[in-house]
């Protein structure tokens, strides 16, 4: 299977250095069974066609889907483009920008920055979650704008009183999205916390932050559930 990785933006360089990119990070998760293509959406980049490729997955950002950036409005689009006809899947940014293009609409939370380890309730099961007995979900997060508005047709598969809209699918669509971040290593979102202690974050929020990714998280567990989905 072809799968185009729409990169929204980067790690940190020297992160990045040490954990690779984006898409390096999607790549590690899913595993060899695909050929991978990346686009660097924030110069520019997109698919000539919604069918180059079979799939695509949409990656995170520092940008907000209601910035002014160029770049924004041209994504929008192509998921528009791509609805029905092509599997998407959106992660962080990529499940916001996914909601905006469907109708829905994104704003900067007045919960603050979601940081850590984050769990879910689990409200729904799509055929390609394989009837998961688990009732919830815990991924590693970074965001501060959230959901705020569904589109009419999203379906809300797990939630929590932080982020009532954390997975969503669109079955008419061939579209899944999640606000977390199941490419995020544990090692790369802790230092992710280092690097904005004492800026973005108090040492006191970074710190039980960081502690409460040395949990276990169901990364995997979402990695199959995507794999299932793209399968298809």
């Amino acid at each position: 299977m072809d799968l185009g990785i729409l990169e929204t933006g980067a790690p940190p360089a020297d992160l990045k250095n040490r954990f690779g990119s984006y898409g390096d990070m999607f790549r590690q998760m899913l595993g060899p069974d695909y050929r991978y293509s990346y686009y660097d959406v924030r110069s520019g980049q997109l698919p000539g066609q919604v069918d180059r490729h079979d799939a695509y997955l949409i990656s995170g950002s520092a940008s907000g889907v209601y910035d002014a950036d160029a770049w924004i409005e041209p994504l929008k689009q192509f998921i528009q483009q791509s609805s029905g006809r092509t599997a998407m899947v959106g992660i962080c940014f990529g499940h916001q920008v996914m909601a905006e293009a469907y109708g829905g609409r994104v704003a900067k939370s007045p919960k603050g920055w979601g940081v850590g380890l984050h769990s879910y309730d689990i409200k729904r099961r799509a055929d390609w979650m394989n009837s998961d007995p688990e009732l919830q979900l815990s991924i590693p997060v970074s965001h501060q704008d959230q959901i705020i508005e569904l589109p009419a047709d999203a379906k809300v598969l797990a939630a929590s009183e932080f982020t009532p809209y954390a997975v969503l699918e669109y079955p008419e669509r061939r579209a899944i999205s999640f606000q977390g971040h199941p490419e995020f290593s544990p090692e790369y979102a802790t230092a992710l916390i280092d690097l904005r202690r004492g800026t973005r974050y108090q040492q006191e929020f970074a710190d039980a932050a960081a502690a409460s990714l040395q949990k276990p998280n169901d990364a995997r567990r979402v990695a199959e559930w995507i794999r299932n989905f793209l399968s298809r």
